[in-house]
């Protein structure tokens, strides 16, 4: 049987990631609750050891073997729980075995004092069973309480039934509390009242874990989500979005000196009509992942991807002094990066070498949010979005694979970048863009 499913009503349908999450938590809740057990039993061992023993007890004297059997028992199970996920039978078999030891020594007890059975029933040793059902709520599993609760319950039932029907031939059952108090007489509503005690604690602590659990369960699906979030957006916007005090609106937006990068694939629609979706999608991945390595390496950030295209930004979430030039430099490393991809994506089912282009344009542009109420996006617009798209298309017209303009090129210079190796092409076309312009050709 496998370790205990998160309950399908805590919060509606658990995802089965949320749910492993979950059983995660409450596997190390179950090592905290060994490590706490095996401290509390090495604990009252010293405490027995170096306190003075109790006067009157002639009998055995069980506790030294209890105390030895539970730590060998908590010791095995702490061990265990490092090495595999601890099934439900046995964490059951836990709370028994710990309620019999505790009933165990306390029945010891009216032994070793050479005293009626009665005698037990006033050891406040019982109150250690609250210790036993407090440290399951550590799992947040309001069915382990409730089980060492019924248990326990069942165990205090017990030594009080063994106890009051001999009582009741020999005369021992009484009403008066100053006789329960100093004999071995019993008061039944006395026990009564411990029996309430511990089944009212179990219920109302149950009760809190039952709503505790719900807000577990719903922390663990908002951390998952925040998770995915990072993979949808990078890890700066993704954070904006989860640490925001207030609602993100539609509408609100800054301008910034940003660098945007634009690739895309050579002849993609054409040669992805031939071939099956499984082989398009892998080469994308493929392709995307080795694009968005370079652009990350070198500070930026994709912004979106454009079916076989990718839109990425330098200083668009987190402002930079460097944007330009470190777009240019991702944009040198491109080609290397398209020409590594071959034997990759051939081996995918690309039937021929990456033929990709990119371009870099640099300006201010306006960062922001825009949507309507149930659908945001985190983008760029501006001028410098658009030349780049514009940029990278001319790279057919002009034979080449990276492109600027010379206002970027200029400003990536004045930031650090390395001007040598580059070609100018003054006064030229771009389709869509007014006028003449001067480039750059990267590669």
């Amino acid at each position: 049987m496998a370790a205990s499913q998160p309950p399908a009503g805590a919060a509606g349908h658990v995802p089965a990631r949320v749910a492993a999450e979950i059983r995660a938590r409450e596997a190390s809740a179950e090592r905290l609750i060994g490590w706490i057990q095996l401290a509390l039993v090495v604990f009252f061992a010293a405490l027995y050891s170096l306190a003075p023993r109790a006067e009157g007890g002639s009998g055995f004297n069980f506790v030294p073997l209890a105390l030895g059997a539970y730590f060998l028992f908590t010791l095995s199970r702490l061990v265990l729980s490092y090495r595999i996920e601890l099934p439900t039978w046995y964490l059951l078999l836990s709370i028994v075995v710990d309620v019999a030891l505790l009933c165990g020594l306390i029945f010891s007890f009216h032994i070793q004092y050479a005293q009626p059975a009665s005698f037990y029933l006033k050891a406040p040793t019982v109150m250690y069973l609250f210790i036993f059902i407090a440290l399951r709520a550590l799992r947040f599993d309001p069915r382990f309480v409730l089980a060492t609760g019924l248990v326990g319950s069942l165990g205090w039932a017990a030594l009080v039934g063994y106890a009051v029907l001999p009582a009741l031939s020999e005369m021992r059952v009484t009403r008066n509390y100053v006789e329960y108090l100093t004999s071995n007489a019993i008061l039944v509503g006395a026990e009564l009242d411990k029996a309430i005690v511990i089944v009212g604690v179990t219920l109302l602590l149950a009760l809190t874990l039952h709503r505790g659990r719900q807000v577990l369960v719903a922390a663990v699906r908002e951390e998952a989500a925040a998770s995915d979030l990072k993979r949808f957006f990078s890890p700066e916007v993704a954070s904006s979005i989860t640490d925001a005090d207030e609602m993100l609106v539609a509408g609100r937006g800054e301008v910034r000196e940003v660098a945007v990068l634009m690739v895309d694939i050579r002849g993609f629609t054409r040669m992805a009509a031939a071939l099956p979706p499984e082989t398009v999608m892998a080469v994308l991945a493929c392709y995307q992942e080795d694009v968005s390595r370079v652009i990350a390496r070198n500070g930026g950030r994709v912004d979106k991807f454009l079916g076989d295209g990718v839109l990425a930004t330098f200083g668009a979430v987190t402002p930079s002094e460097t944007a330009a030039a470190d777009a240019l430099r991702a944009g040198r490393e491109l080609p290397a990066t398209f020409a590594g991809l071959a034997p990759a994506l051939a081996r995918l089912g690309w039937p021929e070498d990456l033929r990709a282009g990119a371009a870099v344009a640099a300006g201010p542009v306006t960062v922001g949010v825009v949507g309507s109420v149930d659908r945001l996006e985190f983008t760029v617009i501006g001028d410098a979005v658009n030349r780049a798209a514009k940029l990278e298309d001319a790279n057919k017209a002009e034979r080449t694979t990276v492109l600027t303009d010379a206002e970027t090129f200029a400003r990536a210079v004045a930031q650090g970048l390395d001007a040598a190796g580059v070609e100018h092409r003054p006064a030229c076309t771009v389709a869509g863009l007014a006028g003449p312009r001067d480039l750059v050709v990267i590669a």
